[in-house]
């Protein structure tokens, strides 16, 4: 199961999540931009990065998520982090986040870098130490949905399925939080079908809500002009071509060579050729 992808995915629909786990208040994430930056050095990348998107007095976050044993961690982050610092010379401050699923996968080795620990600069988070699910806000309990065993994931996302339903009232978040379950559900229980895992969790009556009919529609209407302009355009483009070819016969017998006629309607030589043929 890619846990990080689902994490990156998670801050990039869901912001707010990370700001809540961090103990900062969920509005901040209006404030900030995440994505992932390339760092101008061989196997160099940060996949994960909130970036403030207006004043210098928020600072930067770095976040790592991390499920497999690593004792590299800390000295590859810290070094991208201060390799990025240079390339980039922000003027906003900085912090890291280090997401693990237990404190059993922190095996890295903080001795040449504690004073980024000390100071609260770089902080290390355990979703196993967060508490229960249902007294955590919704966000961080989707969240630790992730590191479940497959038996009590049944139970919490049954939970979340239902307090998504009756604690988030906007139609377009509520089904974007819904979807999300659901993909964490299906990398859970891969051999498990659609129509099956809709069934146990109650997803199939998202299809019969209004919200989601509407958005059904609006995809299959947007579908139906895309298709249409394509097809125009494509046949705009093969009207042209076409038109170009049956004018070379005419060209080459006006006495014009080949090249000459490729040139003057941006054709290939061969499509010349071809076209006399």
């Amino acid at each position: 199961m890619k846990t990080d992808i689902i994490f990156y995915r998670l801050f990039q629909e869901f912001p707010d999540i990370f700001f809540e786990l961090i103990g900062n208040p969920p509005e901040s994430a209006s404030l900030y931009q995440f994505s992932s930056v390339e760092i101008k050095q061989t196997a160099f990348r940060i996949d994960g990065v909130f970036l403030p998107t207006q004043g210098s007095e928020n600072p930067i976050y770095f976040v790592e998520v991390q499920f497999q044993a690593d004792g590299e961690i800390y000295s590859r982050l810290i070094a991208e982090i201060c390799l990025y610092l240079r390339q980039n010379q922000p003027l906003n401050d900085w912090g890291a986040v280090v997401l693990y699923p237990n404190r059993n996968v922190d095996t890295g080795d903080i001795k040449h870098y504690r004073e980024f620990f000390t100071s609260g600069r770089v902080r290390r988070i355990y979703l196993d130490e967060l508490g229960e699910g249902a007294s955590l806000p919704i966000g961080i309990a989707t969240a630790k949905l992730v590191i479940a065993t497959d038996d009590i994931a049944i139970v919490q996302a049954r939970e979340l399925i239902d307090r998504t339903k009756s604690e988030i009232s906007l139609p377009p978040k509520q089904q974007q939080l819904l979807q999300f379950i659901e993909t964490i559900l299906a990398y859970k229980f891969p051999t498990m079908s659609r129509e099956e895992m809709e069934e146990m969790f109650g997803l199939s009556e998202l299809k019969q809500t209004r919200f989601y009919q509407e958005a059904f529609q609006e995809g299959v209407e947007q579908g139906k002009v895309q298709g249409i302009e394509q097809g125009i355009e494509q046949g705009k483009v093969q009207g042209i071509e076409q038109g170009k070819l049956r004018a070379v016969p005419a060209m080459l017998a006006a006495g014009l060579t080949v090249e000459q006629v490729a040139q003057a309607l941006d054709l290939s030589v061969e499509q010349v050729r071809q076209a006399a043929q």
